[in-house]
């Protein structure tokens, strides 16, 4: 799709008022370094959740002059600290949304979990204020259609964070070029639903909540280490050709090829941390522990479990639907005593995002 396709014609203001739910997203391929105005350097895939949302309300009041503004509010308390970052995000975007120029914009927002502990909670804030943005759009030029309003959501929710680009469609994503799926795209994400395996659509994430705190080092200088990494071009060609091995096991169903593939790309993840110049690590000892027993569960039950990482010391365990009485017995006897305070989040695969 051509980019100018995205640039909308200006248009007078006019009040307006919408809320938007997004979810999170885990990624099963991870997206680990990019390229200028958030182009990824390797496509990834992703898991829609479910009950992991941001919720955010936006009010558009028209300016007598042009000279756009906005406050940001997050659970009710004013977030300076978050005003770089969207001043950022409104000012890529503006080159494809000019009649935001007209407006001062009071945004409220918040989560249904901890925000910066390694759960995707950019993807879902970014995800939910571009869809309010479309929203708008949609209400000042009625013809555009839902494919075009979630392709452009996708678009601009990417210019805020990459991952948000895959938190605009459900229950699983692709974002990023590919040999797999000629339909993809750098510059935002798609659904792949059509040939899914049904035992994907009701895949069932148990966040276990190991560190509740934000992270030691953010998902952007993370991103930004890997430009002098030096396994910085074999981890592409990896992700790469790990995609392109998991979309047919997503059609498929071999649940034995996707622990395999999805297990590699957590640790493959954590292993560019632990490599890079400064080097880090978001792990925790508990996190490993979990990772220890969910391998020793995975043998001894026959039960097709295995986890995942973001970017945080959580733990993602992963499972099919039809196990979750026995994992979460698991969980409650095995896995519960190395999480923070005992706590751990139930969610699944979702279908998206939804107006409030």
């Amino acid at each position: 799709m051509d980019l100018n396709s995205f640039i909308s014609k200006t248009a007078n203001p006019v009040h307006y008022k919408t809320s938007w739910e997004a979810p999170s997203n885990i990624a099963l391929i991870k997206y680990w370094g990019k390229q200028e105005q958030q182009i990824p350097k390797n496509p990834s895939l992703s898991f829609t959740l479910s009950s992991s949302v941001t919720r955010t309300e936006v009010d558009f009041q028209p300016k007598l002059m042009s000279n756009f503004d906005f406050d940001f509010y997050f659970h009710g308390n004013q977030k300076p600290e978050f005003k770089l970052k969207l001043q950022t995000f409104f000012k890529r975007i503006e080159p494809y949304i000019p009649w935001i120029k007209e407006y001062k914009l009071t945004i409220k927002s918040q989560n249904s979990f901890p925000h910066s502990s390694g759960i995707a909670s950019s993807a879902s804030a970014m995800a939910a204020l571009s869809l309010s943005l479309m929203d708008l759009e949609k209400h000042l030029f009625s013809n555009i259609e839902d494919s075009f309003f979630n392709k452009k959501a996708s678009f601009l929710a990417r210019l805020g964070s990459g991952s948000a680009s895959r938190s605009i469609n459900g229950p699983v994503t692709i974002w990023g070029k590919n040999k797999t799926l000629k339909t993809c795209s750098d510059f935002y994400a798609i659904s792949y639903e059509k040939d899914l395996n049904s035992v994907f659509k009701s895949y069932q994430n148990t966040i276990l909540l190991v560190d509740k705190r934000a992270k030691a080092i953010s998902s952007s200088k993370g991103h930004n280490l890997m430009y002098d990494h030096p396994f910085a071009k074999t981890r592409f060609l990896q992700a790469t050709d790990n995609l392109d091995t998991l979309i047919p096991i997503m059609k498929s169903g071999d649940l034995d090829a996707f622990i395999k593939i999805v297990e590699l790309e957590a640790l493959s993840l954590h292993a560019m941390m632990m490599t890079s110049s400064p080097y880090f690590i978001l792990m925790k000892p508990n996190t490993l522990e979990i990772i220890h027993k969910i391998w020793d569960f995975r043998t001894i039950q026959k039960i097709p479990v295995c986890f995942t990482l973001d970017a945080g010391a959580n733990v993602h365990i992963l499972y099919p639907s039809v196990y979750k009485r026995e994992v979460i017995q698991f969980i409650d006897q095995e896995l519960k005593s190395f999480c923070k305070d005992g706590k751990y989040l139930l969610d699944q695969v979702g279908q998206g995002p939804k107006k409030l």
